[in-house]
């Protein structure tokens, strides 16, 4: 059985002792994953703390080289990394594909960014004086990510930390060691050096929060759930006054007005809902649907809902992969019934398959017939489940949309270029789509939402250096132009 170490200053280490699960099968365990504590914390981030100023005085060319072989090297081992993430994650083998050619693209869009001008040079008020702009690197960033993008979250993290000179401690989520595992021997092999990538793997109560805590660590990025990421915070502010940047939940609504294309929306709603099996902050949970289009939409939808496939992750015939355990399973099938208590109706979906014993298959779910203040349109489930709320107008829908504590992606879908302007000015969310899905996002473009979706400096692209690095303002007098 295969074992899924730490790896600490350089030194593959750890007991492994917990098994790592295929949610398409629960009697296949991929191999068995250690369980970190505070100490390997604190020694990872010791060791980071003695490699990073090495590796922030590396050369640009050096280090856009080794992100450069990384992201070769994802490429190269596409199809075994994809595989290893379907078994342990769930995601059907296309969307595993699909995540692992987007880490590679990540690693290599941050090695061609080193390459690319920084800073600013400013006109000095005073005659002979410069002002000019440079980034430095943050230092040690602690990184936990959550299991639903084992690669791809890991990637657009740990990616900008390195490439702005960084040094890192990475804790995966425990569901995903496997694929945390193969993504940390990658880089060792790739040459980045002793102690700047560290991986930590165990609980979050334990390892995430000495991450949070840990003196030697100078800033925390985190993707999980609203209530971690809050506590995280609290916890890396008061212990040193830590850099904190936090993608957390959604509750992402999909406006459907009286002019939309209906199969063209009724496709976005499908793919935004119950893609990656609903298990992303992305998804298209919300479908707020105008009155004289709800019937005709809902049929469409519900059409394209049945013609989904829900099986083991790796069979070729499977277009909707198993809930990643048997604990989410039971929590979306509590959400389920509560919603129906509630008064939802349930259209299509929403029960376990029961020839598929092994492992946590559930049907794509839709309820018609909700309102806003339902429970399920107010909190966020992280499953393959959706509902649509009747909406008048334009103005209703854009109300009920904004009324969540959420605000990470919307989308609406209109023919009217008035309506779509009106949208995307008042529209409360970091991403907003016209005519588009709600998880069609790219890798070179800022990630981030409002409100308790996010907090901090926004991800991906350019906009990364913001977390990655700090600012200085550099003076200099008896500058001669």
């Amino acid at each position: 059985m295969e074992h899924f170490l730490n790896l600490i200053d350089g030194r593959w280490t750890g007991e492994p002792v917990h098994p790592d699960v295929n949610p398409s099968s629960r009697r296949d365990v991929l191999g068995l994953s250690c369980q970190a504590g505070a100490h390997d914390v604190d020694e990872a981030a010791a060791a980071a703390r003695r490699a990073q100023p090495g590796w922030a005085r590396t050369s640009h060319a050096e280090r856009a080289a080794i992100l450069a072989r990384v992201a070769d090297r994802i490429a190269r081992d596409a199809g075994t990394l994809a595989r290893t993430l379907a078994r342990e994650e769930g995601k059907t083998l296309a969307e595993a594909t699909g995540e692992v050619t987007r880490a590679a693209g990540t690693f290599r869009y941050f090695a061609d960014a080193l390459l690319q001008p920084v800073g600013e040079v400013y006109q000095g008020l005073q005659p002979g004086t410069r002002v000019h702009t440079v980034r430095r690197p943050v230092g040690v960033v602690g990184v936990i990510t959550p299991w639903n993008f084992p690669i791809a979250i890991p990637a657009w993290k740990v990616a900008p930390a390195l490439a702005f000179g960084n040094a890192v401690v990475f804790k995966p989520a425990d569901l995903v060691p496997a694929t945390a595992f193969r993504l940390a021997r990658i880089l060792d092999d790739c040459g980045v050096p002793a102690g700047v990538f560290n991986l930590v793997a165990g609980p979050g109560a334990t390892v995430g929060a000495r991450i949070a805590t840990c003196p030697d660590i100078d800033a925390v990025t985190f993707t999980g759930s609203t209530a971690v990421g809050t506590s995280l915070a609290g916890s890396a502010v008061t212990s040193g006054l830590k850099k904190v940047q936090l993608e957390m939940g959604g509750k992402n609504a999909l406006l459907v007005m009286e002019d939309a294309d209906l199969d063209a929306a009724a496709q976005a709603a499908c793919d935004g809902a119950f893609g990656a099996t609903g298990q992303r902050c992305t998804a298209a949970s919300r479908l707020l649907v105008h009155t004289s289009v709800h019937d005709e939409f809902v049929d469409r939808l519900a059409a394209r809902i049945r013609r989904i496939v829900v099986g083991p992750a790796l069979d070729p015939a499977t277009t909707m992969g198993p809930v990643v355990s048997e604990s989410q399973l039971a929590s979306d099938l509590e959400g389920i019934a509560a919603a129906r208590a509630e008064g939802a109706e349930l259209a299509v979906g929403g029960d376990v398959v029961e020839d598929l014993p092994e492992g946590n298959f559930l049907r794509p779910a839709l309820f018609t017939g909700t309102t806003a203040r339902m429970r399920l349109n107010r909190e966020e489930l992280f499953g393959p489940v959706a509902a649509v709320v009747e909406v008048a107008a334009y103005e209703e829908a854009l109300a009920v949309a904004n009324d969540v504590n959420y605000g990470l992606s919307a989308a609406i879908f209109t023919s009217s270029l008035p309506t779509a302007s009106h949208f995307q000015r008042h529209s409360e969310a970091g991403m907003i789509m016209i005519n588009r899905s709600t998880a069609a996002t790219d890798l070179h473009v800022p990630f981030g939402g409002m409100k308790a979706s996010s907090y901090g400096a926004r991800e991906q692209g350019r906009a990364a250096q913001d977390f990655f690095t700090t600012l200085a303002t550099v003076y200099t007098a008896g500058e001669t132009w």
